[in-house]
């Protein structure tokens, strides 16, 4: 047991580095969106270059809080804080789980170190500052406080899923409910948790679950439009099949999964093949179906799909390190023994991608090409004002990002006014009715064009020799 508290720590340990990478895809979405909600004072409505995304704003509020206490200049550590800490408290519920209904800490222990050193999890998702770790922590949390509340038949724990399952649609979506729906679903095949949920005390409690998404859509005016933003990209989703692209995905999907969720995957899909996890007998048969159902019916719509990555059955995780951790349990202590093994190896390669291989990728290829660009555009531009003609690509908001960190507490890059007269805009093409062409900045296949009107295009720093260019 000691081994497996150690390479938790370590594991947790293991996410320190990631903080201070530079902006690594989408990421810059939340930066963006934090900046300017903070600077807006507008605190339901999250906006990129001063457009409403239609997403809800608890990661927001969440950044907003540290980089308010670690100063803005690191905005992008505290984006990546919230989404390493709420992996880490995945993985906490997910122990707590354990122990409420197992009652061994020994196994609890060893499945919260399954559930960590998934590959998909440890190596790139749990870090990555997207929403998709926050909204996890809050479904888990909600499917798991629901689960030992209807065992144990505890309301009170009932009443903490309804809220945290809140939380969750306050974080991203609608889709949180699927989640939770799969879990209830569950739950009420066996009798007596049957009995204690659909009771009335019980079914009241469950009920203040649609509090949350009527007020939320309904009561404020400025968030009307993101139920039919989740409905057309639901539809988005399912049109435009491909029928020979949706039967390889059928194909596939299930091998990439595995592989995504190695090595806890790998170990249990051998020891299924070999007969060899029936060594030991069950402790708890009913807990690992129960798992094992939540776990297959949640992962099932993504896998039908036409269009879905891996992130989309994050909240998932958890119930599939369960059941890969019952298998290797129920395998005696040598293949235990084993399984520590890989987790500690995968846990060794995520120190190796995280101090050498990815920090090298990153100076060499793309990362801090795009901060390089960024403090050079802010010399350029001489304090006029900068503004964006919405270019949502990958490479154009790291850039911004590191535009409005340099330029905190000036106003953040904005779409620009219908008729702007002075100032300059980072665009992605010449159009010359947009400005004057001043600069091609060139960043791996991508080009930012830095167009200009007004005094701005006669600015000295345009003449001025740059320091270390963008590669």
């Amino acid at each position: 047991m000691q081994r497996t508290k150690l390479l938790i720590l370590l594991g947790a340990l293991s996410f320190f580095p990631t903080l201070w990478f530079y902006t690594v895809g989408e990421e810059g979405i939340y930066t963006l969106g934090s900046m300017e909600m903070w600077q807006s004072k507008d605190w339901l409505i999250q906006t990129v270059y001063g457009v409403n995304q239609q997403r809800p704003p608890l990661m927001s509020w969440l950044v907003i809080g540290i980089a308010n206490l670690i100063g803005w200049s690191h905005v992008q550590l505290a984006t990546r804080a919230v989404s390493a800490a709420a992996t880490l408290g995945m993985i906490g519920w997910l122990y707590w789980l354990c122990r409420r209904l197992m009652y061994d800490r020994a196994f609890a222990l060893f499945t919260a170190l399954a559930c960590l050193s998934l590959a998909d999890l440890l190596l790139y998702r749990g870090w990555l500052a997207y929403t998709d770790p926050l909204f996890s922590f809050f479904i888990f949390g909600a499917m798991a406080t629901l689960w030992v509340g209807s065992v144990e038949q505890r309301r009170k724990l009932l009443l903490a899923s309804v809220v945290l399952i809140s939380c969750a649609l306050l974080t991203k979506a609608l889709t949180a409910y699927v989640f939770y729906g799969t879990a209830a679903f569950v739950l009420l095949l066996h009798p007596t948790q049957r009995r204690f949920l659909l009771s009335p005390a019980s079914l009241l409690a469950l009920a203040l679950i649609v509090v949350a998404p009527i007020v939320w859509l309904t009561s404020i005016p400025q968030l009307s439009g993101q139920g039919t933003s989740l409905v057309a990209e639901i539809q988005h989703k399912l049109s435009d099949v491909d029928l020979a692209d949706y039967f390889t995905r059928l194909v596939i999907y299930p091998f990439e999964t595995a592989l995504r969720l190695a090595p806890a995957s790998l170990i249990a899909l051998y020891l299924l093949l070999r007969r060899r996890h029936q060594l030991q007998p069950d402790g708890a048969p009913r807990n690992f179906r129960t798992a094992w159902l939540i776990a297959a019916l949640s992962i099932l719509p993504y896998w039908l799909v036409p269009h879905g990555g891996i992130r989309y059955i994050l909240p998932a995780f958890p119930f599939v390190a369960l059941v890969c951790a019952s298998l290797i349990w129920r395998a005696g202590a040598s293949t235990q023994s084993l399984a520590l093994k890989w987790f500690g190896g995968m846990i060794a390669l995520k120190f190796v991608l995280a101090l050498i291989v990815f920090p090298y990728y990153q100076s060499h290829y793309r990362g801090e090409n795009y901060s390089i660009a960024g403090h050079e555009l802010v010399k350029k531009t001489s304090g006029y004002p900068v503004y964006d003609s919405y270019d949502c690509r990958d490479v154009a908001e790291s850039v911004v990002t590191q535009i409005n960190i340099d330029r905190w507490p000036q106003a953040t890059v904005r779409t620009p006014p219908a008729n702007w007269d002075n100032g300059f805009l980072l665009s992605q093409d010449t159009d010359e009715r947009k400005g004057r062409l001043v600069e091609r900045i060139r960043l791996g296949a991508d080009e930012i064009y830095l167009l200009c009107r007004g005094a701005a295009c006669q600015s000295p720093a345009l003449t001025k020799p740059s320091g270390k260019g963008a590669p």
